[in-house]
């Protein structure tokens, strides 16, 4: 039997605050989220859609999405491998598209991940990304490509 697992999550629109959403231009795109239990977090919306550059937006956060579900199944199966990580670093971008009606979607995101391993096959290591990309949960439920282009270095411990 398939387990199941749910997640919650409470978005407050909080550029209210700054006045009523009347015209396009003119409204804060300022937002919370909230998960129970958890610190929250400040986001608005990217600035070309007229948000604050300083603060999360859901773009940014989808991208970072990827890249953790893949680095955390990574590292699991890495462990589970007798390869033993020191670093492992990722610098993911996204690319999406914006349609003539203002409609956008992903178009690919490519994960850039940098691991360091201090013990255990290097080439293991590097297969181990397609194995990773396979079980993220995440990257199991986008419906775009997400492209992996791992590089793993041996470090004297």
């Amino acid at each position: 039997m398939a387990k199941s697992h749910r997640y919650a999550a409470k978005v407050v629109w909080t550029g209210g605050e700054e006045g009523p959403a009347r015209d396009y231009r003119g409204y804060s795109r300022e937002h919370r989220i909230e998960i129970e239990g958890k610190a929250p977090i400040r986001g608005s919306a990217d600035p070309a859609f007229r948000g604050d550059a300083s603060l999360h937006n859901p773009e940014d956060m989808l991208v970072a999405s990827l890249s953790a579900c893949h680095m955390l199944w990574y590292l699991h199966l890495c462990t589970v491998n007798g390869i033993v990580v020191a670093g492992y670093e990722d610098s993911a971008c996204g690319v999406m598209s914006e349609g003539s009606d203002g409609a956008g979607r992903f178009e690919s995101v490519t994960l850039f991940p940098k691991v360091s391993i201090l013990d255990g096959d290097p080439d293991l290591a590097l297969s181990l990304h397609g194995q990773a990309h396979e079980k993220c949960f995440i990257a199991n439920s986008v419906n775009f490509p997400v492209i992996h282009e791992p590089t793993v270095d041996i470090i004297e411990g």
